[in-house]
């Protein structure tokens, strides 16, 4: 029985199936009103193999549970399903439940890790197959695959590289799991993390925070996420990418004061309190702008940030 969602969902059902594992019915979602759907679809998936397809509000209402337990399944797996399974549902499968984490457990626990992960500015990440309990992503880890992420790299990026890490830990690990000698590892929670979701306001950005934080928050909201936004000169500021501090050398533009920004030499520069911050793409009042057209619009002035979003 596979719970499954997004391109991690549709690669890791892929994996399923290329082993030849019977998969009867697969739990997806209706894609939500107003999301921006710039991944694969299970359910398309699903379709093109012959597969019955069950989109629950609850997966967990009586009437789904006795579906699950009605078809008896061996092993049930949560692939980046968004809903959490109860303990009736975990307790179906004859041979154990498993779910497919975005991280390197037990760090990076709970919601959207890729995103927690980059604004963190860490440099690996990956993804664990593990079996699942009732507390979020606690379970013995099963199989793991690392990924480096690059200083410049975006969270959608680094998603993509978690989605093919999946898919190698779950094919890497499937024959010994299918055969019952899949070694298990508990996991040590107290040397882990927990993050919680996020919105579209995070990607408010406190000029405080400086140059590495701020380029930190622009590649872990950057599209196909929200982005970061401010505010400069009362205009509405949507920055898309940055390059990452030291990356080239800082201009002579710093000065104390305000966070400002200011065309330079071809280029156009967020001034921090700790040195000043490349902007390689970024939007302003909802147009796209660039170095050239900034420059012809306001010359070298230098223009305020607004420190912190309200």
């Amino acid at each position: 029985m596979v719970f499954a969602y997004h391109d991690v969902g549709v690669r890791c059902l892929r994996v399923l199936l290329a082993h030849g594992v019977q998969v009867p019915l697969v739990y997806t979602h209706a894609d939500a009103p107003g999301e921006t759907i710039w991944f694969d679809s299970v359910a398309a998936l699903a379709e093109a193999y012959g597969i019955s397809t069950v989109m629950a509000e609850n997966p967990n209402a009586p009437e789904e549970i006795a579906r699950v337990q009605a078809a008896r399944p061996d092993f049930l797996f949560s692939f980046y399903y968004r809903l959490m399974l109860g303990a009736q549902l975990l307790a179906a499968p004859v041979r154990g439940a498993y779910n497919m984490h975005g991280s390197l457990l037990p760090h990076y626990r709970g919601r959207v890790p890729v995103n927690w992960a980059v604004l963190r500015g860490e440099t690996r990440t990956g993804a664990t197959l593990h079996e699942m309990a009732l507390k979020p992503d606690a379970g013995a880890i099963i199989e793991q695959q690392s990924v480096p992420i690059l200083p410049d790299d975006t969270a959608g990026e680094v998603f993509r590289k978690v989605t093919v890490a999946a898919e190698m830990a779950l094919d890497r690990c499937l024959p010994a799991l299918l055969a019952g000698r899949a070694e298990r590892r508990e996991q040590d929670l107290a040397q882990g993390s927990y993050f919680g979701r996020r919105t579209a306001r995070d990607g408010a950005i406190d000029w405080r925070i400086g140059c590495r934080g701020v380029h930190n928050l622009v590649r872990a909201v950057a599209p196909p996420y929200p982005g970061a936004y401010t505010e400069v000169d009362g205009m509405a500021l949507r920055i898309l990418r940055t390059l990452p501090p030291g990356a080239t050398a800082d201009p002579p533009l710093l000065s104390a004061g305000a966070p400002r920004l200011r065309w330079h030499d071809g280029s156009v520069w967020a001034l921090c309190h700790d040195g000043a911050l490349k902007l390689l793409e970024f939007e302003l009042d909802g147009q796209a702008c660039n170095a050239e057209l900034f420059h012809r619009r306001f010359g070298e002035k230098a223009l305020e940030l607004k420190p912190v979003m309200e």
